[in-house]
């Protein structure tokens, strides 16, 4: 959950919204959609405190949000502790001339628009929220023990209804709920950078599964992106049978499409690799003209002949471990989940109720309006 600004040459505006709590490639899109409107992007994120005021318990801790926020690399600034509401005040405050924000609703705890000054003001602006991705789905399926989402396909089964009852149905309200995300061709390209390795980078590359694109992950791709001068950072993602296969349960949590984009948005990696090889082979390395190969301190696991993934690069001398003094792991953010699962589809149902009753609302202030024209022509 955080707050945005964006100020730019002549263009200054502020942009918030309510559920960045669990960063994933919707937000990101939003940030990119933002930044796209100047040329400078400060991020305000909320404390934990706000956070559970207005919504409900957060999955993150500020701190592990204000890092995560940061590495997104269309921001080029983060303020702490950002008001909930966006107000004048903060604007100016910033020297901002306008909000930006999705094409959704913002809701205090007794359902007011946070956004309410701002667009009285006309110093509002929006952007169009990513479809198919809500942190309300992501907390569902990591309740679950259902693979659907790595084939994009909904199940029909009675646990997967029970989702969508606990945490917002489609249909409802359109902005809490469950819906397919369709991965295109155009999407990569806007997530993308585009630059090829130039000459004096060093070319490093990194593989796993990076699911639920986390802290624990940014602060590994950090501390490799120190390890040279001008790093130029491959992640090599592996496919969605192949993560289960040496994970197990019901992960990935994101199906390979929607971790391509997570990774791309990271302000340390400069190409994806999707679907690659579990086995960093000589080809590879040679394809790529690879320097270094970089692994956590996470277990190694085996191929499915029982052999060494990194047997190649650990040959030619050329393997590193690398310590990212962070133990967080995407099976720790699922049990975070796990241990309050109560109290977070609490937080889901009221944040529909709420925004549910803000639709009905403008449904009637519609009917009263179209009722006055009509009897004003009679």
């Amino acid at each position: 959950m955080f707050s945005s600004i964006l100020l730019s040459s002549g263009n200054k505006a502020w942009c918030t919204r309510e559920d960045y709590d669990m960063v994933h490639y919707g937000h990101s899109n939003q940030l990119r959609q933002a930044k796209a409107m100047g040329d400078y992007l400060i991020v305000g994120v909320h404390t934990d405190s706000e956070i559970a005021k207005h919504k409900g318990p957060p999955v993150f801790t500020q701190e592990e949000r204000y890092k995560m926020v940061r590495a997104i690399k269309w921001v080029d600034e983060v303020v702490e502790g950002a008001p909930y509401v966006t107000t004048l005040e903060t604007l100016d405050k910033y020297n901002c001339d306008f909000c930006v924000h999705g094409d959704d609703i913002t809701l205090t705890v007794d359902g007011k628009d946070t956004y309410e000054e701002v667009k009285k003001s006309g110093r509002y602006r929006e952007c169009k929220r990513t479809q198919g991705v809500s942190t309300t789905d992501l907390v569902g399926r990591m309740l679950l023990m259902t693979k659907a989402h790595h084939s994009n396909i909904v199940s029909t089964v009675s646990d997967y209804q029970q989702h969508t009852d606990n945490f917002g149905k489609k249909g409802h309200s359109p902005w809490t709920g469950v819906s397919q995300f369709l991965q295109t061709s155009q999407k990569i390209i806007q997530f993308a950078s585009g630059q090829e390795p130039q000459p004096g980078d060093t070319i490093i590359y990194v593989a796993g599964a990076f699911d639920l694109f986390h802290i624990g992950h940014v602060d590994f791709l950090e501390a490799v992106h120190k390890l040279a001068e001008k790093p130029y950072i491959i992640v090599g993602l592996h496919f969605d049978q192949e993560v289960n296969r040496y994970k197990g349960k019901n992960y990935p949590i994101m199906n390979v499409h929607e971790r391509t984009l997570s990774v791309l948005a990271c302000r340390y990696v400069s190409e994806v690799v999707i679907g690659a090889p579990f086995a960093v082979t000589k080809d590879l390395l040679d394809h790529f003209k690879v320097d270094l190969v970089c692994h956590g301190k996470t277990e190694i696991y085996p191929d499915k002949d029982g052999s060494d993934p990194y047997a190649e690069p650990r040959r030619k001398g050329i393997l590193r471990t690398v310590d990212s003094g962070n133990s967080l792991t995407t099976d720790a953010i699922v049990q975070r989940i796990i241990k309050n699962r109560l109290l977070f589809e609490a937080r889901n149902q009221k944040k529909e109720a709420k925004e549910i009753a803000v639709i009905q609302a403008m449904k009637r202030q519609e009917e009263e309006k179209t009722k006055e024209r009509a009897q004003a022509v009679l």
